[in-house]
């Protein structure tokens, strides 16, 4: 859980660190303040919205995960309990279940109001454009390996599984021509550290197969118009708790957290339940779209909540009240100011957002029952549980492999973006 949610935090963190003006630390290290005392006293202040914004959605993510302790069939965690419980509505199990939803969610904001107090009570935002830019110190020798060292860890950790997914991708299996070492007509990757034989057969199983490949289109069709909604409804939520006094305000801040303390499962049968109570579960079978639309939208909209709203605590409202001074209108303020101010936080939170619902597994399983309206998730389940060969593994772990190049090609797009927006601020 640790490699998978490590991303949260860092690219909230990347933001805040980006939009902290580098005069401040230039006039500490002018009055005498030391490199510790200065990030101790400035920098991790400053950056403390970022801070709250990525501890909360880790702890509240890896509370409420499910998908691992399902895989490694570890059953010693509350997540696990509701499942077993839930589906097993037929043992009379079911009441237990959604008991044990309530004490998650009862824990869930107990933590989060726990962490505002303490981490994001206060916010400090930076009032008008550096007298000085920001300049990224070059580390040389002992040093440069010293940094270096966390970051290789961490990274070859986490590319362990994608680098196994790739190779059994390319792995032949007996009744397949490969090209590699290997004998013929033997398995490619058995007691071996590397696959013996290599083909492209599974690709062409993904490509040439349209329910397949068309479960990529579907994916990136719910997640995209998700993102869109709830890039709307988090820069109005966090605008109402940033930059109003309206009452109410940490009720309506710990229901747009809730989604994150809900387990998806349960939440995916809540879907069920209505659907059928109004009785449209034929309709919703024939065409699921919006069904799962507005349940990835639910279940991701606290990033965007909690990315805007560390973009706008960190940025002074003097800026908005200048140019509603000059005559300018409340959407013109938000286009034309506090949008492009805030666009790092917002790509930071809309990434995580699509990113996560591309790969959203609880939902998916269980509101896609057609399998042309299958997401890439629910398709990588079906074949890579079906039994009837090894073939069928290795397309689940092709088609992974085509899902993770399109979200590198984001992620890395998405990057060149913040590059160029990040703090752009405080650069001369």
């Amino acid at each position: 859980m640790a490699l998978g949610l490590y991303p949260i935090a860092y690219l909230n963190l990347q933001a805040s660190l980006a939009n902290i003006d580098p005069a401040m630390l230039e006039a500490a290290r002018n009055l005498g303040g030391r490199r510790w005392g200065n990030f101790r006293r400035i920098t991790l202040p400053l950056a403390m919205p970022g801070v709250f914004a990525g501890s909360t959605l880790v702890f509240i993510w890896a509370f409420t995960e499910l998908g691992t302790p399902l895989m490694i069939q570890y059953p010693n965690v509350v997540s696990r309990a509701i499942w077993d419980n839930v589906a097993g509505v037929t043992e009379g199990k079911s009441s237990l279940g959604f008991a044990q939803v309530l004490i998650v969610l009862a824990i869930s904001v107990t933590i989060y109001v726990l962490g505002k107090m303490t981490f994001g009570r206060a916010g400090y935002a930076m009032t008008s454009k550096a007298a000085v830019g920001a300049a990224a110190q070059r580390l040389r020798g002992a040093r440069s390996l010293l940094a270096a060292l966390p970051f290789a860890a961490v990274t070859f950790l986490a590319l362990l599984p994608h680098i196994g997914v790739v190779l059994y991708s390319f792995t032949a299996i007996a009744i397949e021509p490969g090209v590699g070492w290997g004998t013929p007509g033997e398995f490619g990757w058995y007691r071996t550290v590397l696959p013996d034989r290599f083909t492209l057969e599974g690709y062409r199983a993904v490509l040439g197969t349209p329910e397949i490949y068309t479960s990529i289109l579907n994916s990136i069709r719910y997640a995209g118009v998700a993102t869109l909604i709830n890039l709307v409804l988090g820069v109005a939520i966090a605008w109402v708790l940033v930059r109003t006094r309206a009452r109410n305000r940490a009720l309506l801040d710990g229901l747009a957290m809730m989604p994150l303390a809900v387990p998806g499962i349960v939440m995916a049968f809540g879907f069920i339940a209505v659907i059928n109570q109004w009785g449209l579960g034929e309709a919703f079978k024939n065409g699921p779209f919006w069904v799962l639309v507005i349940a990835y939208s639910v279940r991701r909209l606290p990033y965007l909540v909690r990315s805007a709203a560390g973009g706008l605590e960190q940025t002074s409202v003097t800026l908005e009240e200048a140019a509603a001074n000059v005559g300018a209108g409340p959407w013109r303020i938000l286009l034309k100011i506090t949008v492009p101010l805030i666009l790092a936080n917002l790509i930071a939170g809309g990434l995580l957002t699509f990113s996560f619902a591309m790969m959203e597994v609880s939902d998916s399983l269980i509101l896609a029952q057609l399998p042309k309206h299958y997401p890439i998730t629910k398709m990588i389940n079906v074949l890579g549980t079906d039994m009837g060969g090894p073939a069928n593994v290795r397309n689940a772990c092709a088609l992974g492999v085509l899902a993770m190049l399109f979200m590198t090609a984001m992620i890395v797009g998405a990057r060149m973006l913040m590059g160029k927006k990040m703090g752009a601020i405080f650069r001369a």
